[in-house]
């Protein structure tokens, strides 16, 4: 089989618009979520040195060939810090097989892993104060395929289109890991872990489904909660959406093998530690007029999040004592002297795991949201309302991040979408869902099968050599997924005790993240640079060593609540959280000048996918079929609320008012970081450039004076962002007093 067969065959398909991939980090490890990150640094120092007692001399011993330093030979002091370096988690890691061969023989730096799924990120601002707010999902590598060629689980408990989504919320205003604000909360998504599957030869657009293997004892099942169990921890709490009721049996029957292999799995689990089972048809409560689907799903939301928690790095305010609120006294989880963290996680499936579990998905992440603005102290209350700019942000990023795991899984964006089970989409959506469902259909019967022989080519799961057989000649990947079953098994697993040893003695904190033995020896204590860019996120994220521009930063071009969302109006309320009417909302009043500015602008993720033509731009988002009809002169929605002048006099004098010079003279502005420097460069034909300082010239600078008031301010204010809050006055404590006074009182 030659080299060129096999890149004509993969390289069509993984170049596609539907094939995303998002590089790791240096610094920061997006295989693993942010709460085993973080809690990772947080262990005390006694447990590296008892895990490791000779790895202090080894540290020291790859010191300098690891630690490289320009100015250890001059003779000068190098900062040296202790990082710690972790393996990836190998699940959501798509070219570990790929670098296996080039692991030990290169250096660390020369490896980049990446993940497949979504990853995207908007800025909420709240009264000026920006909030991100994250979402990224990370695609299983195991038993990974297309929709109807995947289903069910394999011998090993891997399931089909896993995706473990996080929603990452940050206060952006301290950009530290040690003493900035974060909290994230995680969910889980995948087929029904039994053996079945789907025949397409029928050509049918609901093949009929068959269970393939008969597991009396549930060992599939207790391989795939076995694994939840370690990295998730307890409760464990299945929410199954697919349908109960039917004129012919066709998702019941996966119901019905479920339900009785959970009550198998949970009669050997301590009482405490059970797995949750949540059985609801969601489909028919959708047809009914009488029933709404989101308010049922809001008291799902409301009971799982109170029972899993969810992470955050930081304590409970005072004022939550002071005035404490009947859910936050609810919530689950562990409480830790650094903050809470989550303890269990919700696996949510319908058939497909696409449209019915991301509506799923983002009523439970709404719920989280609240209670994670609650926390940081954004809200007084861990309760937040559809129509406001908030949600809709969310509702925006949660929509992207459906419609690429849809694309990718399925070959279509998502059919149905929150607006569609809240019922107020317009009436031009019926006829992009009927356009979503032949796509769907078109890219299930034609162009699954080079997508999966791409994946397996890709994944290493089918490795070529002499004398095999072409990829595309295999009758069937089912025995490269199913490594097992042509082994005879001498050591078969207990069908009582199902679950690994040692996973049970640290519930409900997942084995994974606690600090026993075997967790120790996957992590390395490295002795580093205080300026590499493995440990120094300042660097890596500013880049002050580089030329860069202002409009090339992605926090510049990210979606900002401000300006997508809030009303362009004098005289409107700015919170986010307050509920508008649909035709007050920032997108509705300004519409949109362009197609392609509008899609350039809303790509809030790195890995969405590009629209392929002008006919996929305009059902991109539901959004657009009401907002495409408005006139060509209207503003864009991007552009800032400013007024638009018309005479050239009347704009000039407004720019001179407030900078004391016309803008518009100026070609372009750059920043340049050189050793904490900034330096502004502006170039003009008109003026000459006029300095503030006393004595400036190529040669020396003469700073202006600060007073001390100045001074004490800025040095408060880095206090605060190291962590450090001074002792408060007489004028704060009056200050807060009548804040009080008026805002409760």
């Amino acid at each position: 089989m030659g080299k060129g067969e096999l890149q004509r065959a993969v390289q069509p398909v993984l170049a596609s618009h539907d094939i995303a991939f998002v590089p790791c980090s240096y610094s920061y490890d997006l295989s693993h979520s942010l709460q085993y990150n973080l809690t990772l640094l947080q262990r005390p120092y006694e447990l590296w040195s008892a895990a490791a007692p000779s790895s202090t001399e080894e540290v020291h011993a790859q010191g300098k060939q690891d630690s490289f330093d320009i100015f250890e030979d001059e003779g000068l002091p190098t900062q040296v810090v202790y990082g710690l370096q972790n393996e990836p988690y190998y699940k959501y890691v798509w070219n570990g097989k790929l670098l296996e061969r080039v692991k030990d023989i290169v250096h660390p730096d020369w490896l980049m892993y990446i993940i497949h799924g979504f990853c995207g990120q908007s800025k909420l601002l709240i009264y000026g104060r920006p909030v991100h707010v994250t979402l990224i999902a990370r695609r299983s590598s195991k038993f990974a395929g297309t929709r109807f060629l995947k289903r069910g689980a394999n011998c090993e408990g891997d399931v089909a289109n896993e995706v473990e989504t996080e929603q990452i919320i940050n206060d952006a205003s301290v950009m530290s890991f040690t003493a900035g604000s974060y909290s994230s909360y995680v969910q889980v998504r995948g087929s029904v872990p039994l053996y079945w599957s789907q025949d397409i030869s029928t050509m049918m657009p609901k093949p009929p489904i068959r269970l393939d293997q008969a597991d009396p004892y549930a060992n599939i099942a207790a391989l795939h909660f076995d694994q939840m169990l370690q990295r998730f921890g307890s409760p464990i709490i299945i929410l199954n959406l697919v349908k109960k009721r039917e004129k012919r049996k066709h998702e019941k029957i996966l119901s019905e093998e479920l339900y009785p292999a959970v009550i198998n799995l949970n009669q050997f689990l301590p009482p405490d530690h059970r797995i949750d089972y949540i059985a609801w048809d969601m489909a028919r409560y959708t047809k009914s007029k009488l029933c709404n689907v989101l308010d049922r799903l809001s008291m799902i939301a409301e009971n799982v999040v109170k029972r899993t928690g969810f992470f955050i790095n930081r304590s409970d305010f005072y004022c939550h004592t002071l005035r404490p609120d009947d859910r936050w006294r609810d919530v689950g989880g562990t409480v830790t002297s650094t903050g809470r963290l989550q303890t269990g996680v919700l696996r949510t499936n319908c058939v497909d795991c696409l449209d019915r579990t991301n509506t799923a998905q983002f009523m439970v992440g709404k719920c989280a949201l609240a209670y994670q603005l609650y926390a940081l102290g954004m809200i007084d209350k861990p309760k937040l309302q559809f129509d406001t700019d908030c949600v809709r942000l969310f509702e925006e990023l949660y929509e992207d991040h459906g419609d690429t795991l849809s694309l990718q899984y399925g070959g279509s964006q998502l059919v149905h979408r929150v607006k569609t089970y809240r019922k107020i989409a317009p009436w031009t959506q019926h006829s992009k869902d009927i356009m979503q469902t032949l796509s769907r259909y078109y890219s299930n019967a034609f162009s699954d099968a080079d997508r999966q022989d791409a994946i397996n080519l890709f994944l290493q799961v089918y490795q070529p050599s002499e004398g095999k057989p072409h990829l595309w000649e295999l009758p069937t990947d089912f025995y490269l997924h199913q490594k097992s079953t042509m082994a005879l098994q001498h050591n078969r697993r207990s069908y009582t005790f199902w679950w690994s040893d040692g996973v049970l003695s640290y519930l409900p904190i997942p084995y994974d993240e606690a600090a026993c033995e075997e967790t120790m020896k996957t992590i390395k204590v490295k002795r580093m640079n205080q300026f590499d860019e493995n440990v120094d996120i300042y660097t890596e994220f500013f880049k002050p060593y580089e030329l860069t521009s202002f409009d090339d930063t992605f926090c510049i071009a990210m979606t900002n609540s401000a300006r997508e969302f809030m009303p362009k109006s004098v005289g409107v309320d700015p919170s986010p959280f307050t509920v508008r009417k649909p035709e007050e909302t920032g997108k509705s009043v300004l519409g949109k000048s362009s197609k392609e500015e509008t899609v350039l602008q809303r790509k809030t993720a790195a890995s969405a996918p590009p629209p392929p033509s002008e006919e996929a731009i305009s059902s991109t988002s539901e959004d657009d079929s009401e907002e495409d009809r408005d006139d060509e002169g209207t503003v864009s929605q991007r552009s800032t609320p400013i007024k638009l002048l018309t005479e050239s006099g009347e704009n000039s004098r407004t720019q001179e008012e407030p900078y004391g010079c016309n803008l518009a003279e100026f070609s372009y502005c750059y920043m340049i970081g050189l050793t904490g420097c900034f330096l502004c460069s502006l170039y003009s034909t008109f003026r000459e450039p006029v300095s503030r300082f006393k004595d400036d010239s190529i040669y020396a600078v003469s700073l202006p004076q600060v007073d001390r008031v100045s001074h004490e301010t800025f040095k408060s204010h880095v206090m605060v962002g190291q962590g450090q809050v001074r002792a408060l006055c007489r004028d704060d404590m009056l200050m807060y007093r009548e804040y009080v006074k008026n805002r409760y009182m």
